[in-house]
């Protein structure tokens, strides 16, 4: 069992993305992560993230376990990280990792749910169920404002709402893997949700496309 999970940033998928993997017993993979490590890597070897032999370099070297490092949820590593998942050299080193996770999950599971921006689409277009949430820009730039400034970041919100736009017109608009919903896609706004209602109707939808997938053809 797969489930893609895509959307722009702070649109709710990765908060919904762990909350499925609970509820139906799957591994997890935030794959934005993949690329926050390799902006972490960059930035501490004093490279340019837009350099994208640099990033490709960087990008081989990326474990598992990098995964776990807090530096990955600094602004400066995501404001990174989307400029070097644009690089189709970056994506290509990290296509393996991900689809050998959604093949083979960790931890005996019986599945996998893996959320970012490509997952529907390139990563795993044969996923049993495919997800795109997203949200206006000013909800996802509020949301993020908040999570910076509960973390202690002295976040200025007209910056915030500056970066995202950015970001977006580089993730919709790259040569390599854009932003895009699969044409299969269930299309969750979230700008008036709360976490508990994106959920059920994510569960819902899920579980449908579950009973389809079980039904005889004929």
């Amino acid at each position: 069992m797969i489930v893609a999970i895509d959307g722009p940033a702070a649109s709710g998928k990765g908060t919904l993305a762990r909350r499925l993997a609970r509820h139906f017993g799957l591994a997890h993979l935030e794959t934005g992560g993949l690329y926050r490590t390799v902006a972490l890597h960059v930035l501490l070897a004093g490279g340019d993230p837009a350099d994208a032999a640099v990033a490709a370099a960087a990008a081989a070297r990326v474990q598992p376990g990098d995964l776990a490092d807090p530096r990955l949820r600094e602004e400066r590593v995501s404001r990174a990280a989307s400029v070097v998942a644009a690089h189709p050299a970056v994506r290509a080193a990290l296509l393996a990792m991900q689809r050998d996770f959604a093949r083979s999950p960790p931890g005996n599971a019986r599945g996998a749910v893996l959320d970012g921006r490509d997952i529907g689409t390139v990563i795993c277009p044969d996923a049993d169920a495919k997800l795109f949430i997203t949200a206006s820009l000013e909800a996802r730039a509020e949301r993020r404002f908040k999570e910076l400034r509960e973390s202690g970041e002295n976040a200025i919100y007209q910056r915030v709402l500056e970066d995202m736009t950015d970001r977006d017109v580089r993730d919709t608009q790259r040569r390599a893997a854009p932003l895009v919903p699969a044409n299969d896609a269930f299309v969750l706004d979230t700008t008036a949700l709360d976490a508990d209602a994106a959920f059920a109707a994510a569960v819902d939808y899920i579980g449908r496309k579950l009973a389809e997938n079980r039904s005889p053809k004929g």
